[in-house]
């Protein structure tokens, strides 16, 4: 019982060294697009005029805080992710609300996480707050 408990124990201790390793890269990411405004240019085949498609910026922390997606006649979309309220670099996106063209919002979307920090579920909801429909995520090895 006490080698069963011993191995419980240090298992269980162990997972927060796999869960840092995995989230150092991200926070290295994130070290790396700290107040970042990312700006993606395109230009069609035969055309010299490049045009914006994407404006992608990252808060003081360097996680996505707002993508912009534009067509030839503006913007296209505009999606903003919001993160825990004092929350630290770590932290995941709990919840997007997306606009469309004319800025209004057409989609809310709210994150669920498993303890590994995995997504578990997204809900999507319409700008009136009614449920639209449920997103689950099932990891299946291979």
């Amino acid at each position: 019982m006490k080698k069963l408990l011993l191995i419980v124990l240090l298992g269980w201790m162990a997972l927060p060294v796999f869960s840092q390793s995995v989230s150092e890269a991200t926070i290295q990411k994130r070290e790396n697009r700290k107040g970042m405004v990312l700006k993606e240019w395109n230009t069609a085949v035969g055309s010299k005029m490049p045009f914006l498609d994407h404006v992608t910026t990252y808060d003081e922390l360097g996680r996505k805080i707002e993508e912009i997606e534009y067509a030839s006649y503006g913007q296209k979309s505009r999606v903003v992710s919001e993160y825990p309220p004092d929350s630290d670099v770590s932290a995941k996106v709990v919840r997007e609300i997306e606009y469309n063209d004319r800025d209004k919002v057409v989609r809310i979307r709210k994150f669920e996480y498993n303890e590994d920090g995995s997504k578990a579920r997204q809900l999507n909801y319409y700008p009136n707050g009614k449920l639209e429909s449920v997103k689950v995520y099932e990891y299946v090895a291979r």
